[in-house]
């Protein structure tokens, strides 16, 4: 991972956290439960484009990587750890 990838990753995590952080203070202070619920979707939206742009790097990097490499058997579980994750993701 680039440092510059790396460096925007975890602003856009601080940002996620301080969103959390945010819907605490809600639920504390008895906010509207439609509030509450919609700021819940921005956080999983937010951390979803996060997943996202790291899966992306993940396999233009790691993935492709081992299919440039001729290694069967690390081509095997890149591929594996990925079906992984989409089955993750999908549930």
């Amino acid at each position: 991972m680039s440092n510059a990838n790396k460096a925007s990753r975890l602003k856009r995590l601080s940002r996620i956290e301080g969103q959390v952080r945010g819907l605490s203070r809600m639920v504390e202070e008895d906010r509207y439960c439609i509030d509450i619920v919609t700021q819940i979707a921005a956080v999983r939206a937010a951390l979803s484009r996060v997943e996202q742009d790291v899966l992306r790097d993940h396999i233009g990097h790691c993935v492709a990587h081992a299919m440039a490499s001729g290694n069967s058997a690390d081509q095997k579980q890149k591929i594996e750890e990925l079906m992984e994750v989409i089955a993750r993701s999908a549930r």
